[in-house]
């Protein structure tokens, strides 16, 4: 199946607003928040105006993946990532699923001499009414495999009856939760953006919320992880990025020069 990656150069708050209403299938995307990494100084976007675009443009059954966390400034966190959570439901979206990417080290900013280190990132799974596509990943390694499915569920009643897959064999792998430990970029070579997600994080986001051949968007591009991501699982995709040489960075990515695409951009602009 051909696919096309479309990537923009421009502010998506003014890109966005040449898409169609109800086009977009998927969008996964960590805009920046609260000032925690200076992106080349381009911090400057107006969370409502683009949550509305966003809104907008995702197709019923849509979804969003919305990856942000949050500062802590004067002895408090922010809280910005609750407000645009909230903020999204009051723009009409589910709140379908509240992630946690869980790091595998420190990697906030701040002093531990008052608090726990922060190792992890909320993934605000939004949908446009109730999701169109779920694929869930089955990769947890199941203690009991090969055992026999026992036990019994309360009923309102006090009543107790057995499980629907009792007698069944316990497979050997089963569904992931909603914690997902996934390693950070730092040190690998796919770090060329201040707050990178992992290429993983997006593959995996991307084939459970969408299918091959669907469109995703991410509006905050960066370097391009998204998209690579779209491009090596058949998924059509859109990219903007307001930063130029990140915008660079992401079409040398994306158009394989470094391997990690395996076929170029069907599309962009600059």
């Amino acid at each position: 199946m051909k696919t096309e990656a479309k990537i923009l150069h421009g502010d998506c708050l003014v890109e966005m607003q040449n898409i169609a209403n109800n086009s977009i299938d998927l969008c996964v995307t960590s805009p920046p928040y609260d000032n925690l990494r200076t992106y080349n100084g381009n911090l400057e976007w107006c969370f409502d105006s683009i949550a509305k675009q966003i809104v907008r443009i995702i197709a019923d059954g849509g979804v969003i993946v919305w990856v942000v966390g949050d500062a802590t400034i004067n002895g408090s966190e922010t809280g910005s990532s609750f407000k645009q959570a909230l903020r999204f439901m009051e723009l009409g979206l589910n709140l379908h699923d509240t992630m946690i990417w869980k790091k595998q080290t420190f990697t906030d900013t701040g002093s531990l001499k008052s608090r726990y280190g922060n190792v992890f990132e909320y993934m605000f799974v939004f949908s446009k009414g109730k999701p169109k596509t779920f694929n869930p990943i089955k990769d947890r390694p199941n203690k009991k495999f090969g055992q026999k499915i026992g036990g019994s569920v309360t009923l309102s009643n006090g009543s107790k009856k057995p499980v629907t897959t009792a007698g069944q064999k316990i497979k050997e792998y089963g569904q992931r939760f909603n914690v997902w430990e996934i390693k950070t970029n730092a040190g690998q070579k796919e770090h060329f953006h201040p707050a990178s997600f992992p290429l993983v994080l997006a593959k995996d986001h991307i084939e459970s919320w969408s299918n091959k051949g669907d469109v995703v968007i991410d509006p905050f591009m960066g370097s391009g992880t998204t998209c690579i991501a779209c491009v090596n699982t058949g998924r059509n995709f859109i990219g903007i990025e307001i930063d130029k040489d990140y915008f660079n960075i992401a079409q040398t990515r994306i158009n394989g020069d470094n391997g990690e695409a395996y076929h170029g951009i069907g599309g962009g602009d600059d």
